[in-house]
């Protein structure tokens, strides 16, 4: 079976460097990131992410993993977004390395081939009870109160 995923990225790097590439300062705010609407309990997991740089400079690379979801309310409407994961890498410019695009921020990311679906659901008071009934026997066997 063959599996299509899709790939790609967008970047943020200086046009030009005036003054040394020692002078370039990627520090960055990541305020929201997200790539569609957004559903209750949704966890995005760069929003609000600071990387300030003090006295180094480097490259910042985001290797992001998109997975389309489709949350269900109890409703039946469908609303179809995506989640996502990350993971980062921050590589360090030295003084022998003058090379372009010394100093950027890479966002690298891949469409996930599967979707995950997510359905809010109601239960019952009776399956309120017997999770209730579960729990205080399971207490009870434990402890030997009987």
């Amino acid at each position: 079976m063959l599996v299509c995923t899709i790939t790609s990225s967008f970047y943020i790097l200086p046009a030009q460097i005036f003054g040394g590439a020692k002078k370039v300062n990627v520090s960055h705010v990541i305020h929201d990131l997200s790539f569609g609407p957004k559903y209750p309990g949704i966890h995005n997991p760069l929003d609000g992410t600071a990387r300030i740089l003090d006295d180094t400079s480097g490259t910042f690379k985001y290797y992001i993993k998109i997975v389309p979801t489709e949350y269900r309310y109890l409703s039946k409407e469908v609303l179809p977004t995506n989640q996502f994961s990350v993971t980062e890498y921050f590589v360090p410019m030295r003084d022998f390395d003058k090379s372009w695009p010394g100093q950027s921020i890479f966002f690298l990311y891949d469409l996930s081939p599967i979707t995950v679906i997510i359905r809010e659901e109601r239960h019952s008071f009776l399956h309120f009870l017997t999770r209730l009934c579960v729990v205080l026997g399971g207490t009870f066997a434990l402890t030997g109160t009987c």
